[in-house]
């Protein structure tokens, strides 16, 4: 009896110390980032740098969808998150205006914006009614239309593009590192809003990178003794922060075959020939280069003329590209 008394009382001590237990000011504090404001991937550089245009152009972005279908899967199982954000619209949004090239106009949320509009309009005519003066016209100016539409989506995420690893053990000492690329493309077009016609189009892709670092022992170090060691690390790149990436790139190559086009124009001509343009252009070349060698491989077979021809019209366009940049280069010396 008196030792359950004892116990009944031990247990009520540790429940009271449980309920004002406070953490010892010497346990290791917890490590915590501040927040931080605009983290930016690589390629948002590319955007800072461009040369400054001749004429900032208005443009409208409704949406920029999800168009993968896809959802997260975490232990082989599929979830209710979707692999990519919902919010695409937004960083799209946040690249064009960090360009200096887009002015973008708000579309994604026209509702709200009609509606503060006609707040803001009664509340002037009801001011102005009480002080005996009668509102002529439309008081408040009509909103800012955009010449240019920017579209497209999120139209790929492929898992799993290539996974690996290696390993390492002896007597029962080792470790492993494992190693898996996703991979994220994006699809942007510029319509041109009073005709419909799509102007340009590019695609974006970025890779997804995900790491695994495991060390491990399982040793007998004496008699009955047993030594077992267990760590690991694993890093995962944000697929926001890839997002981010792809759609960077996307309207940075939209403004870049923009100005070779003809469709807009940067403030000072020879600012073509900046660093930034120019890098962009070395890519196109090599990517033409590489399909000129496909091309030759591909004659070997039997191919009928038609198409031959359908598929030299289709790198037509981007031929044209460097023709004019190598035409001005030339015309430059």
């Amino acid at each position: 009896m008196v030792k359950f008394r004892r116990l009944i009382l031990g247990a009520l001590c540790f429940s009271l110390v449980g309920c004002t237990y406070a953490p010892p000011k010497t346990s290791l504090p917890m490590v915590t980032q501040p927040p931080v404001i605009d983290e930016e991937p690589p390629s948002h550089s590319l955007l800072q740098f461009l040369p400054p245009p001749k004429e900032v152009i208005p443009v409208a972005i409704y949406n920029f969808r999800d168009e993968t279908g896809q959802y997260k899967v975490y232990n082989n199982t599929s979830t209710f998150s979707t692999a990519v954000t919902q919010g695409a619209a937004s960083i799209l949004i946040k690249a064009c205006y960090d360009s200096g090239w887009f002015l973008p106009v708000e579309r994604e949320n026209l509702a709200d914006v009609l509606t503060e509009r006609r707040i803001i309009r009664n509340a002037i005519e009801q001011e102005l009614r009480q002080k005996g003066l009668k509102p002529k016209g439309d008081i408040l100016p009509p909103l800012k239309f955009a010449p240019i539409i920017l579209t497209g989506g999120i139209i790929g995420y492929d898992t799993d593009v290539i996974t690996g690893g290696f390993g390492a053990r002896y007597f029962g000492v080792g470790g492993s590192t494992q190693l898996r690329r996703d991979r994220v493309t994006v699809y942007l077009r510029a319509v041109a809003a009073k005709t419909g016609e799509v102007l340009l189009t590019v695609t974006a892709t970025k890779t997804i990178l995900s790491r695994e670092i495991d060390v491990n022992a399982f040793k007998y170090v004496k008699w009955k003794r047993l030594f077992e060691l267990e760590t690991g690390v694993t890093t995962n790149e944000p697929a926001l922060y890839a997002l981010q990436g792809a759609i960077e790139k996307a309207v940075y190559a939209l403004i870049i075959e923009g100005i070779a086009k003809g469709y807009w124009q940067p403030k000072n001509p020879k600012d073509v020939y900046s660093p930034v343009v120019q890098e962009y252009f070395k890519t196109k070349v090599e990517q033409i280069k590489q399909e000129e060698d496909n091309l030759k491989k591909i004659l070997g077979r039997d191919f009928t003329e038609k198409e031959i021809a359908d598929y030299l019209k289709r790198v037509q366009q981007e031929r044209g590209l460097v023709v004019w940049f190598e035409g001005d280069k030339i015309k430059k010396k």
